[in-house]
């Protein structure tokens, strides 16, 4: 689809946030800036992350699957046995991609695909196609001082120890929009990318005070009864169906009212809430510059989250040993005062002082009204919003149901910006695109509902052609879903459909084979080979 004039693009990336956690998808949260994208715009109701953080990167900038990308389960170096962690020369980012047909490309916040995250390496951003870089190559830390927080090539860590002030969710929002005003100042005449990942609202549970009080009280009612409000605003609005009934509480977590600790679990949600309040008023930051430039018209905006809610639990006996395990932690303060890891009612989540999550239980209302999580391949773990706003071109308040996933992300891009993904590139021989436009689907609500759609993280996998999903835990049965009729994955059919299971399954396995997935039980004979310890961001 070649426009008469090249869009802008800014893609953002929430960090593990659940399916019904903003205001347009059922949530309780205050996100006017992310509703009022979707209903200037498109929302696509069944579009699908990869359940991770790093892949997920490398395949929405690559239009890859992660495997094929070196990055098939965190920025972790496991070569030459297992994945190098690592951006390879197999793939192309949206960036470079884009280059020749005349974009310049910023990014500001979050990166997590480069397996160096102190020494610039070829996998860095800046090295990777894009002209300008503020954020983290690290996957997680604290909001009040990030660790690598870097501008172009040098780290900046102190613009964050220097400032009292300091919030990462508004830096990345400041240098996003930065990025747009300098853009105009200097090439107007040019179409940009700009990649906005915000590390909201992963964990550590830290947010402003101001932000936090808002929500003081609005979870009081629990876990269980919010689930089911939820469902009723998602059913109202048209996002799920009202056939899909809502999935039991996971049986790990209590019911609410056996809680004996209901104020701080309350806290925690009301945190995590703020994080994400805040963050969408960075984006509402973003899209003002936008209009102030007289550009929002001629600009594609797309929101998205990595991977569902997180269920990771970080208790007091053992959360020193899992936060230094895989990020970087400060045990004290920028005013010095000691940092208190761990999830415990003591410790009431938000400060600068603590390191905390918010559980399962309050994941299993972020992923409302799926099952599982980030990290599996059940709905919880993998359908995300996605929504897309272009004034001048896409329709307004309009909802997709046509499956969708990361790879088709770049495949999109490229076809509005009237570009072709090249065979070859200066020292390298990229693989072919894998995924297809959503142009159609955008536009008119039209694709291919018979098409392949495949996932697989730590041995968790599926696929899906059409109304079919067939899904698998490690070392567990294949599970068949009818996605039309059960898409909240509550009525196991592949007892009663063994061919389609033979056929899904084998067309996975062949997919698997052809994009270079390793077999989870190598990846931990590797781990228990180096003395265990699995990443667990």
């Amino acid at each position: 689809m070649t426009q008469a004039r090249r869009p802008n693009v800014v893609l953002i990336l929430a960090d593990d946030m659940g399916f019904s956690d903003i205001g347009c998808f059922g949530g309780e949260i205050h996100t006017p800036n992310i509703d009022s994208l979707a209903a200037g715009g498109v929302s696509l109701t069944q579009f699908y992350n990869t359940a991770r953080c790093s892949p997920s990167r490398a395949s929405l900038l690559t239009g890859l699957h992660p495997h094929q990308t070196g990055i098939g389960i965190l920025n972790y170096d496991d070569s030459p046995e297992g994945y190098p962690g690592d951006l390879n020369t197999n793939c192309l980012t949206i960036a470079e991609a884009l280059k020749p047909a005349g974009y310049r490309s910023y990014i500001s916040g979050k990166w997590h695909v480069a397996s160096s995250i102190h020494e610039p390496s070829d996998s860095w951003p800046t090295r990777r196609g894009f002209d300008d870089f503020y954020g983290t190559l690290e996957g997680a830390g604290s909001f009040f001082m990030p660790r690598t927080l870097t501008r172009g090539e040098t780290n900046v860590e102190h613009e964050a120890a220097e400032d009292p002030d300091f919030y990462y969710t508004d830096a990345i929002s400041e240098n996003a929009a930065a990025f747009v005003r300098q853009h105009r100042g200097e090439h107007a005449a040019d179409p940009f990318f700009l990649y906005v990942g915000y590390t909201a609202p992963h964990w550590p549970l830290h947010a402003l005070e101001e932000d936090v009080r808002k929500y003081l009280g609005r979870f009081d009612a629990g876990w269980d009864t919010l689930r089911a409000e939820r469902l009723e605003r998602l059913i109202e609005s048209g996002i799920i169906s009202e056939n899909w009934p809502l999935t039991d509480r996971d049986a790990r977590v209590p019911e609410w009212e056996s809680v004996s600790d209901k104020e701080w679990e309350a806290i925690r949600m009301a945190v995590y809430a703020a994080m994400i309040d805040r963050m969408d008023q960075g984006i509402g930051r973003i899209v003002a510059e936008l209009k102030s430039q007289g550009i929002y018209d001629d600009t594609l905006v797309m929101f998205l989250s990595d991977n569902g809610g997180c269920a990771e639990e970080m208790p007091l006996e053992t959360a020193r040993e899992f936060v230094t395990t895989y990020v970087t932690f400060d045990s004290t303060t920028r005013d010095g005062r000691d940092v208190r890891p761990g999830n415990d009612p003591s410790i009431v989540p938000g400060g600068e002082d603590t390191y905390t999550t918010y559980g399962r239980a309050w994941a299993n209302v972020s992923n409302a009204p799926f099952r599982e999580y980030k990290h599996w391949i059940h709905e919880g773990g993998i359908a995300t919003p996605f929504i897309a706003s272009w004034p001048r071109v896409l329709p307004v308040d309009v909802k997709r149901e046509q499956p969708h996933q990361l790879v088709d992300v770049m495949a999109t891009l490229l076809d509005i910006a009237g570009a072709e993904y090249p065979s070859s590139y200066p020292g390298r021989t990229p693989l072919p695109l894998e995924g297809v436009s959503m142009v159609p689907t955008l536009r008119d609500g039209t694709s291919d509902d018979q098409r392949l759609l495949y996932w697989e993280h730590e041995g968790n996998c599926g696929v899906r052609r059409g109304t079919w999903k067939l899904v698998r835990k490690h070392a567990q049965d294949w599970e068949l879903y009818d996605m039309v009729r059960d898409r909240t994955e509550l009525h196991d059919l592949a007892a009663e459909h063994p061919g389609v299971v033979a056929e899904l399954s084998a067309a996975y396995e062949a997919w698997a084979a052809r994009c270079g997935v390793i077999p989870r039980e190598k990846v931990l004979e590797l781990y228990a080979a180096r003395g265990g310890g699995l990443p667990s961001e």
